[in-house]
């Protein structure tokens, strides 16, 4: 597999062609080769794509390698939502069949059945149903604000999973957005938002398109910077 040297930091990649898409995408996973997929294009002009986005890999490569911690939740643990870490408490509730998660306007709290702590991988499906409904809650209402905000259209709006993407924009101007985009401070929501509305008019990451979004969102740099350092490691 091809190599860039950036700094200290040597990144490897695996570029898989998929000539349905438009642009190039950029994939960092635990343990593996970053991939770039995308339309055709040889090996230099592969490298450059990666040069382009060299920094951001290698500060995703950071984040996505840390050892894994497999501390139980307990209370007093701390969860995301909306940019803020909120307080955790967890009760042992004998008389239920599988653990529930509740949040109130100061604290998340998780009643499990297995005692005074909940593991990281039995809390996820919780944490991942909580964010869904807080996002057609509340995230598709802000996208039909910035639609009258901006006059950008998109075709409809959903949320999604996605292996390590915040956000798409789909063909046909249809945005799809992964729960956990309300773990994010509302302001970088909105960035995501409007960044997806530009896609329905520019599909690539153009200059034109960089212009659309400064002209409906001028400080979207600081925001695009805030998205980036946060801990998903995915991109739009």
């Amino acid at each position: 597999m091809p190599l860039l040297q950036y700094g200290q930091s040597t990144i490897e990649w695996h570029f898989q062609p998929e000539v349905k898409l438009k642009r190039h995408y950029v994939t960092v996973e635990r343990g593996r080769p970053v991939l770039l997929r995308g339309p055709v294009v040889d090996t230099a002009e592969q490298e450059a794509l990666v040069r382009r986005r060299a920094r951001w890999i290698r500060d995703k490569l950071f984040l996505v390698n840390q050892p894994r911690t497999d501390e139980a939740i307990v209370t007093g643990s701390r969860l995301r939502y909306c940019g803020r870490s909120y307080f955790t408490e967890v009760r042992h509730s004998p008389s239920l069949d599988s653990p529930q998660l509740t949040f109130t306007a100061s604290r998340f709290v998780i009643e499990t059945p297995d005692g005074p702590s909940i593991q990281p991988e039995a809390l996820a499906p919780l944490m991942e149903g909580f964010y869904r409904e807080r996002a057609h809650e509340k995230l598709l209402a802000r996208v039909r604000h910035w639609e009258r905000q901006t006059g950008l259209q998109a075709r409809g709006a959903r949320i999604r999973l996605f292996q390590s993407r915040w956000a798409s924009c789909s063909a046909h101007n249809v945005l799809e957005f992964h729960p956990r985009v309300m773990e994010l401070p509302t302001s970088v929501q909105d960035y995501v938002i409007v960044h997806e509305l530009c896609h329905t008019v520019e599909k690539s990451h153009t200059k034109a398109f960089w212009s659309l979004v400064a002209r409906h969102m001028p400080n979207w740099q600081r925001l695009h910077a805030a998205l980036e350092s946060a801990e998903f490691g995915g991109e739009i």
